[in-house]
């Protein structure tokens, strides 16, 4: 007995913002329940992902009114950053998410199986809603967002290791302050303090977690609160405004060069501040590894 092969359907969006970035926001839970909704009395209060191979995710949808709500689940078959993101969905349909890099803009591509109880035109009208807003709210946030690059003379491996050694972190991230270092792992999970002695001689920082770490491809960052007077503030007003956002890096292998790139959300206040400090870190990164 022959089983009829399930439509396909693709629905695409345009997003004026780096693929490093419309990345993160796709796969990153923080940004997720943000933009998970087809409409405005539709919101996603929760998500949560392994984003690895054979990882699953479930993402919770639900009427603003409360008077339904569903969880959106499945498990991740491949996982290329910034190129590819497939899955396959509770009930057994597939999906497909393309990202092509387009300088300082990304095409999102989506193509999932359809369904059978609801007719094709809707379902595209309802996936191309919730494409649409992710576009809204990446696009929303680019004026509060960084991004840098850099392209080094050494192989992939080399610029990996020397970005994330102890050693060559601490002379690398000098250009932010002076002794700066990292107390912990880059192993995907792990919390991981980043510190360095503040004006007043006082060891401060972020308490960060390793939200995904793919050797020689990417990297990124969980920020979850403050470090001062030797203790961990993960709470409270002087944390509300960044806690959750991630800083991100990809590492392109070009073949006898590296493109670097970084991107994260400044926290506002400080965005003028890095924007001076990240090329000359990106800098003395490049000299070090080309040595």
């Amino acid at each position: 007995m022959s089983t009829k092969p399930k439509s396909k359907i693709t629905v695409v969006a345009e997003i004026s913002a780096p693929v490093n970035q419309v990345w993160t926001a796709y796969t990153s839970p923080w940004h997720i329940v943000n933009w998970n909704c087809a409409s405005e009395d539709w919101h996603s209060p929760s998500a949560k992902n392994e984003l690895e191979p054979g990882g699953s995710f479930s993402y919770r949808m639900e009427a603003k009114d409360g008077s339904m709500g569903f969880d959106f689940e499945g498990v991740f078959q491949k996982v290329q950053p910034n190129e590819l993101l497939s899955y396959v969905m509770a009930d057994g349909r597939e999906a497909f998410v393309e990202f092509e890099d387009r300088g300082k803009g990304t095409k999102v591509t989506v193509l999932f199986e359809a369904e059978e109880m609801n007719s094709e035109e809707l379902q595209r009208e309802g996936w191309q809603a919730i494409l649409d807003n992710f576009k809204q709210y990446v696009e929303g946030f680019q004026h509060d967002s960084m991004h840098f690059e850099i392209e080094i003379e050494a192989p992939v491996s080399r610029v990996f290791e020397l970005m994330l050694a102890d050693k060559s972190y601490r002379d690398w991230t000098t250009a932010f302050s002076p002794g700066s270092y990292f107390k912990g792992d880059w192993i995907k999970g792990s919390k991981i303090l980043f510190l360095g002695p503040g004006p007043d001689g006082k060891e401060g920082g972020m308490v960060s977690r390793i939200a995904e770490c793919i050797k020689d491809k990417y990297v990124s960052i969980e920020h979850l609160g403050l470090y001062a007077d030797g203790k961990e503030i993960t709470s409270g007003p002087d944390v509300e405004s960044f806690a959750g956002a991630t800083e991100n890096y990809s590492f392109l292998d070009k073949g006898d060069t590296t493109l670097v790139k970084v991107d994260f959300i400044s926290g506002g206040e400080y965005k003028e501040m890095f924007e001076q400090m990240w090329p000359k870190a990106l800098q003395r990164l490049k000299e070090i590894c080309e040595q």
